[in-house]
């Protein structure tokens, strides 16, 4: 079978396996639907979290980064990885202590305010349509660079998809999809990287391969790599431009901004009990570390099969055979433009300009030694997946990859979609503006919710062409998240002082500024030389946590102190597993006996 036909099948196998899994785990109850029934294995919920987590800015676009910004690119890696220690450690055994699923929930009843928890919803939002642009944009380059579909096709493609099982079988459905789509992932991630690791330099781990000598030569990968860069007008693969401040922001907001995902959060509510959760959190980094291990090897092996097919090459016109060209240039001793490289030129993703008119494709760096000026300039997202087709490698391998790309950007965009609906539906509805709704009217509103979220981010899809690369998008969602809503959710877990004025004015600030912040150096004309501090937008965030984390402190300290039965809670929710059920009541609260440890019953039969 030829490349096309593999892709059609691998893409076409998984898609069925997903559909079929939302049909097996319908949702009966809204308790099956928010944390479906707190009875998932940890290591399954572990597995489930992974794929969460590892989105399309982590399978596609994070390894793009770090080939073309090389030691600069690895802010994503840290940052990422980081990020979820600090959450599984630091907050997620003392949220699912806390019982509640959302953070909004968190929120309301931590801070005894509606207004809290409305200005919470509007983050997770905020936070959730951002992240999701950049899922769907992933969506759209898979498509349109292998299937032949039109971007926004592609996007439309996916989003029924994810509409299906996210909205039949809820967290449910969702946490058993994202299980096979882990399994999706890995493989396409990992199978091509083995076998670039062979050709070059005889290893078969990529993560070793990359830091070993290629084959047949003395000399190192990466030594090699920095040499063939610099020789083009590149800096060295291994340096970066960014200034050692920008360097520890933008990593700071990707691991401070990953304890406010709502969406990775959400998780940790759908194990049993906080020693669950603990388990599924190390399950999930050890499913996360295969990947994110491999993404260095894989960023070097592409940058450099890159630069040796492209660089130089004959480019050959649409208008002539490729075939009969490429074989009349072979047999004079050049070298043609990779059929590969006219297959993504076609989507928009590899434009080539022959500005000195020779016919040759030059691929040359800012200081370029020869006066020759670039002609070549590939996108960051395309990379993992045109890795095997830069390689040669077999066309099961292609499309393995292709339906990985597209699992890693629908299971992220699943568990976005479940927050968006759980924030909508319970946050505001029942926890707001009809407190008397009942669990069936809840549960159509949740499916509702994200049927309307799901049309809306295929609208932001739509959009995404003219976005930043995948992962950059990602980061905006990040930097929001740390902002905004990191502060709020640490200082009312580790500070029993801190109220419901701090809170509402910590989340303002810090979502307000970083907002402005990205539009204005991203969309509204902002120059790098405009930087606060020289931070890029990508880590504004976590600048701006600070002064989040400081105005809450200072508010609360000039404001009343919350209640006694608060300040009690706060102090039993860090000792998990010693507060009993609905630990709320024993406060003198009123309990959530939706979202407590029991759950809820069935909903009855109509």
């Amino acid at each position: 079978m030829d490349q096309t036909v593999w892709t059609w099948f691998f893409v076409l196998l998984s898609f069925s396996a997903y559909l079929g899994i939302a049909i097996w785990s319908r949702a009966g109850s809204t308790n099956d639907f928010y944390v479906a029934g707190h009875d998932v294995h940890p290591t399954v919920n572990g597995m489930a979290t992974a794929a969460d987590w590892m989105s399309a800015a982590s399978f596609l676009s994070m390894a793009g980064l770090i080939a073309f910004m090389g030691y600069g690119g690895s802010v994503y890696l840290m940052g990422w990885t980081g990020g979820y220690v600090l959450l599984a450690l630091l907050l997620a055994p003392y949220l699912r202590e806390f019982g509640k699923f959302t953070v909004p929930d968190f929120v309301g009843d931590r801070y005894y305010s509606t207004f809290a928890r409305v200005v919470a919803v509007i983050c997770a939002l905020f936070v959730s349509f951002t992240y999701i642009a950049g899922q769907m944009k992933g969506v759209g380059v898979a498509f349109s660079g292998f299937l032949g579909v039109p971007f926004e096709w592609g996007i439309i493609i996916g989003m029924v998809i994810v509409f299906f099982y996210a909205t039949l079988g809820g967290m449910k459905g969702v946490t058993y999809t994202q299980v096979v789509q882990y399994c999706v992932m890995i493989f396409a991630y990992t199978v091509p990287a083995i076998f670039i690791s062979l050709i070059i330099t005889g290893h078969v781990l990529p993560q070793v391969g990359f830091v070993s000598n290629v084959r047949g030569e003395d000399v190192s990968m990466l030594a090699k790599l920095n040499t063939t860069l610099t020789d083009l007008g590149f800096r060295e693969y291994t340096s970066t431009d960014k200034s050692m401040l920008d360097v520890i922001a933008i990593t700071g907001a990707l691991m401070f901004g990953t304890a406010g995902l709502p969406h990775v959060i959400i998780r940790f509510f759908t194990v049993k009990n906080a020693k669950a959760a603990r388990y599924s959190a190390g399950w999930a980094l050890v499913f996360i570390a295969l990947l994110y291990t491999t993404a260095p090897a894989v960023a070097s092996f592409a940058r450099l099969n890159f630069i040796d097919q492209v660089n130089g090459a004959t480019y050959i016109t649409d208008d002539v055979d490729y075939a009969t060209e490429a074989a009349a240039i072979t047999a004079a001793g050049g070298k043609p433009v990779p059929a590969w490289y006219k297959d993504w030129e076609k989507s928009g993703y590899l434009p080539f300009e022959d500005k000195n008119g020779d016919g040759v494709m030059q691929y040359r760096g800012p200081n370029s030694p020869d006066g020759i000026e670039n002609e070549v300039n590939p996108n960051r997202d395309i990379f993992v997946l045109a890795n095997p087709q830069i390689a040669a490698l077999p066309g099961w391998v292609i499309g393995l990859v292709v339906a990985g790309g597209l699992a890693a950007a629908l299971s992220t965009a699943a568990g976005l979609l479940m927050v968006i609906s759980s924030a909508i539906s319970h946050d505001l509805c029942r926890r707001t503006l009809f407190p008397m709704m009942t669990d069936k009217t809840e549960l159509r509103v949740a499916r509702a919710s994200a049927a309307a979220a799901v049309v809306a981010a295929g609208l932001l899809g739509l959009f995404a062409t003219s976005l930043p690369f995948v992962a950059q998008v990602v980061a905006f969602a990040f930097g929001l998240a740390a902002a905004s809503l990191f502060p709020i959710i640490f200082l009312g877990i580790f500070w029993s002082r801190m109220n419901k004025e701090g809170a509402v004015f910590a989340m303002l600030s810090g979502l307000i500024s970083t907002f402005w912040y990205i539009v204005y150096f991203k969309f509204g004309g902002g120059t790098p030389d405009q930087y606060l501090f020289g931070v890029s937008p990508e880590g504004i965030g976590f600048v701006f946590m600070f002064m989040s984390l400081a105005i809450g402190i200072g508010v609360s300290l000039i404001t009343a102190a919350p209640p006694q039965d608060i300040v009690d809670l706060v102090e039993d929710i860090r000792i998990p597993g010693t507060r009993e059920p609905h630990g709320i009541a024993d406060k003198g609260m009123q309990p959530d006996r939706d979202y407590g440890e029991e759950g809820l019953a069935p909903i009855p039969a109509e």
